[in-house]
């Protein structure tokens, strides 16, 4: 068990993606602090052992990949907390071939934009109650690569992997920029946490696996990447919807920086993790778009 030093005593944080990497680095030193934090992982046994290992106050078992199961993890986390004061979205990762989720989504596109977009929207009622509550997502230097295909974010026409990831965390920028304005009583930031030597892309297979174990080499390790995580959720900032990089606050590329994209981008992920709730996944992506224009004309 991580031994404790005050700052963060008795705050609620729930970090996702935290069974490895610099996400259970920032789990851990938010313990240290004094922070009653949930880790949140798929496989029970080894989120169990994480939690046990860091001392974190529980676990929150799920594949967030599934929107179903993103909502469900929502709710069984609010029925044991009254508040949240700290929402971490680190959970993310890279897929050199296109696959879909058991609800039929990209597997890229649900894991690193829908699920942190539909937890927190699940998590806001918490986050109210919450001691100066704070959204902290983590994004990617990559996003400045990405663009959002509108009409066709799934690439289901010509997929390529960091294409579609890099989509993903310009999505994470966007996402977070609208929630800062539609909520300004929370504090909503980014980061990108630098070339982490964490396993990422490794379990592609083939030439794409061998690239990131020479990658890894010359990378930071995960103790160092977690920092701009660790101080977005722990330190007071009177700044919302920024981008950090090495725990300073850095302007993002141009096409982050686009309201209307990022407007559009949240009516669209509205819509679409809706439908998915709803089980009526058979309309087109056409009529999906038809009601974003609606609603955003609305």
């Amino acid at each position: 068990m991580t031994a404790r030093t005050k700052g963060m005593d008795g705050r609620v944080v729930l970090v996702t993606g935290s069974t490895g990497g610099i996400g259970l680095e920032a789990a851990r030193e938010l313990v240290r602090r004094g922070a009653l934090v949930t880790v949140a992982g798929r496989s029970t046994q080894k989120t169990e052992q994480v939690a046990q290992d860091i001392g974190a106050a529980g676990t929150l078992i799920a594949d967030l990949s599934e929107l179903a199961q993103v909502r469900q993890a929502a709710a069984d986390f609010a029925e044991r907390h009254g508040r949240l004061d700290v929402l971490v979205n680190n959970v993310g990762a890279l897929f050199n071939t296109r696959q879909e989720t058991r609800e039929g989504i990209e597997m890229t596109w649900a894991l690193d934009h829908l699920s942190p977009f539909l937890l927190t929207r699940e998590l806001l009622p918490l986050l109210r109650q919450g001691s100066h509550p704070r959204v902290v997502t983590v994004s990617s230097g990559a996003h400045a690569m990405g663009r959002i295909r509108f009409d066709d974010p799934e690439f289901r026409r010509g997929y390529s992997a960091w294409p579609a990831y890099a989509q993903s965390k310009l999505a994470n920028i966007l996402f977070t920029r609208e929630l800062a304005r539609r909520e300004p009583w929370l504090t909503a930031n980014t980061l990108h946490p630098g070339l982490v030597a964490t396993g990422f892309g490794a379990h592609q297979g083939g030439a794409f696996s061998q690239l990131y174990r020479v990658v890894d080499r010359f990378s930071l390790t995960p103790e160092q990447g977690a920092q701009t995580t660790i101080h977005l959720a722990a330190d007071l900032l009177d700044v919302s919807g920024r981008y950090f990089v090495k725990s300073q606050e850095t302007a993002p590329a141009p096409q982050a920086l686009d309201d209307g994209t990022a407007l559009r981008l949240w009516n669209l992920s509205e819509a679409q993790v809706d439908e998915v709730l709803r089980g009526t996944t058979a309309r087109t992506w056409p009529d999906i778009l038809a009601e974003v224009r609606r609603v955003t004309r609305a």
